[in-house]
C-alpha cells in the first residue's frame, strides 16, 4: 500500500455529490433501478453503508460536507437562497487544499452561498448545473489541467435527481418494476413519482460513467480518489426534512488511487457528514484544523482489515426549511433518539415534497396529528422508525443515556435555539419574501428556486464563470 508520505505524488479528488437521493440506489438496495455505473464503482472502491447527512435538507447538509463543522457551528442553518451563509471564520474544503498547493475547480450544483465566488475554488461555473452540461465542463476541465505538476480537487455537482423529474428530461422508469421503499405506501401515484425519479437516476450514473472514463483515458485513475456523496434523503415524504433516517440516510463511495492498492469492500461503522472533510484532508496529507468538529476515518480506509470503529452516534439537527422547525437527535448503530423542541403536526413538508404526487397518498388526519416531544426507536427491529419507545418503561435506561448523550453535544458544540418567537419572525420573513418573488415568476418558470438547475435562477448569484479554467 502506498501513501502520500512514501515520497509519492500527492492524490487528487474527484467529488461528484447528487441531490436528494439517499441512498435509492441499487447496489444499497433498491430494487429496480437502474444503476449500473454506481453499482461498479461500488464494487471496486469503498461503499459505506451507514453515512448520515448532519441535516436533512440541502444547504445545511452541503455545507458540513464541505466544512467538516456541524450547520449550527458554520452558520448554514437554512437554506442559502433564503439567505443563510457560512460564519466569516469558516474555511471550506477547496480552501484547505488550495493552502497546501491544490488547484481546485467547481461545476455544477452549489448550494452554500449567495455568492460562490467565495466558496474557496480557484475556478467555478455554476451557469448549469444539468449533469449533461457538468460532465462536459468537467472532462474539458482534466483533459486542459492533466499535465499539470499541481494535485487538483474538483468537485461535479450534478441538479439531478432533485424535483421535477420532467418526462422530456428523464424518461420514467417502467412502474411494474418497482419496489415501493417500505416508508412510503404502495399506490400508483407514489410509483408514477419513482418512475420519475428512476428515470433521473439513470441519466444521472451515464453522466457518471463518461467522467469516469475521461478519468481512465487520461490514466487519472491510478492517483485520483473518485468519491461519490448524496446531500440528504429522497425528496418524499417521511425522508427529505425528517431526522429518521430515510432523511439523514446517504450514499457514500469512495473509490482509491489504483496505486494505493486498497481491495474494495464494504464500510459499516457510522459515519456523519461532518467526517467528510477531516477524512479527505488526512488522506491526503494535509493538516486538520482544530476547528472541525467531524472525525477523520483516514487510517480506517487504508487498513485493508477495517481497523476499529471511529465512532459510536453521530448528530443530526434541523433548524429551518421553509419553517422553524427545531429538531435535534442522536442515532446509534441500535438506536434513534429524536427531541421536537417545538409542537407542530407529525409530518411538516417542504414545499417541494408538499406538491408532490406521493403527497397524494398520505393520510390527512394521521399527518396533522401532534408531534410527539420525544421519539426513540429499536432500529434492529424498527428500521423505519414508526414504533416509538420513548414511553416504554423497558426503555428507560437507553432513553436517559442517549438524551445525556445528546445534551451533553449541544453544550460542546454551543447548540442554542431561538425561541418560539424569533424562530418563527426569521421563518416568516424568508418565506413572505419568497412569496413576492414568486407572485413575479413567469408562468413557465418554476416557482421553487431550488427546482431550477441555472445558476442565475437560482437566486444564489447569477451564472458566475470565474477563475482559471
Amino acid at each position: 500500500m502506498i501513501s502520500p508520505r512514501d515520497g509519492v505524488d500527492r492524490d487528487n479528488v474527484i467529488l461528484v455529490h447528487w441531490h436528494d437521493l439517499g441512498r435509492h440506489l441499487a447496489c444499497y438496495g433498491a430494487d429496480g433501478v437502474d444503476s449500473p455505473v454506481l453499482d461498479a464503482l461500488a464494487g471496486d472502491g469503498i461503499r459505506f453503508t451507514d453515512a448520515h447527512a448532519t441535516a436533512p435538507l440541502c444547504s445545511p447538509a452541503r455545507g458540513s460536507l464541505f466544512t467538516g463543522r456541524y450547520p449550527h457551528r458554520n452558520g448554514l442553518v437554512g437554506l442559502a437562497h433564503h439567505g443563510f451563509e457560512y460564519f466569516p471564520d469558516v474555511r471550506t474544503l477547496p480552501a484547505l487544499l488550495g493552502g497546501a498547493g491544490y488547484r481546485s475547480a467547481l461545476f455544477g450544483m452549489q448550494h452554500e452561498s449567495a455568492d460562490p465566488a467565495t466558496l474557496g475554488f480557484d475556478a467555478v461555473d455554476v451557469s448549469d448545473s444539468r449533469c449533461d452540461y457538468v460532465v462536459e465542463q468537467s472532462q474539458d476541465w482534466l483533459r486542459r489541467h492533466v499535465a499539470d505538476d499541481r494535485p487538483f480537487f474538483m468537485t461535479a455537482g450534478f441538479f439531478e435527481t432533485h424535483r421535477p423529474y420532467p418526462a422530456d428530461e428523464y424518461t420514467p422508469a417502467d412502474t411494474s418494476g418497482i419496489a415501493v421503499p417500505g416508508f412510503l405506501p404502495d399506490t400508483a401515484d407514489v410509483r408514477d413519482d419513482l418512475a420519475g425519479l428512476h428515470g433521473s437516476i439513470t441519466k444521472a450514473d451515464a453522466a457518471v460513467g463518461r467522467l469516469l472514463d475521461t478519468v481512465a483515458e487520461l490514466g487519472l485513475d491510478r492517483s485520483t480518489w473518485i468519491v461519490f456523496v448524496t446531500d440528504h434523503g429522497l425528496a418524499f415524504p417521511r425522508a427529505k426534512s425528517t431526522l429518521y433516517a430515510e432523511g439523514t440516510g446517504v450514499a457514500l463511495i469512495m473509490r482509491p488511487p489504483t496505486r494505493r492498492g486498497l481491495e474494495p469492500r464494504v464500510y459499516e461503522d457510522l459515519f456523519s457528514g461532518v467526517d467528510l472533510t477531516p477524512t479527505l484532508l488526512e488522506l491526503l496529507d494535509v493538516g486538520i484544523p482544530e476547528s472541525i468538529d467531524g472525525d477523520s476515518h483516514a487510517d480506517a480506509i487504508l487498513d485493508d482489515d477495517g481497523g476499529g470503529s471511529v465512532r459510536t452516534e453521530v448528530f443530526t439537527e434541523k433548524t429551518y426549511h421553509d419553517a422553524f422547525d427545531p429538531i435535534r437527535a442522536v442515532r446509534t448503530k441500535e438506536y434513534s433518539y429524536i427531541e421536537n423542541y417545538a409542537a407542530r403536526p407529525a409530518l411538516l413538508l417542504p414545499l417541494d415534497v408538499a406538491d408532490s404526487l406521493s403527497a397524494r397518498s398520505l393520510d390527512q388526519q394521521d399527518l396533522q396529528r401532534d408531534r410527539r416531544r420525544v421519539e426513540l426507536y429499536d432500529l434492529r427491529s424498527d428500521p423505519h422508525e414508526r414504533n416509538n419507545l420513548a414511553d416504554d418503561p423497558s426503555c428507560a435506561g437507553i432513553r436517559s443515556a442517549m438524551a445525556a448523550s445528546l445534551a451533553r453535544w449541544r453544550a460542546d458544540t454551543g447548540d442554542d435555539l431561538p425561541d418560539e418567537a424569533t424562530g418563527t419572525a426569521i421563518a416568516q420573513a424568508f418565506m413572505d419574501a419568497f412569496h413576492a418573488k414568486a407572485a413575479q415568476v413567469a408562468t413557465e418558470e418554476e416557482v421553487l428556486p431550488s427546482r431550477r438547475p441555472q445558476g442565475a435562477r437560482r437566486e444564489l448569484a447569477g451564472e458566475v464563470t470565474s477563475g482559471d479554467r
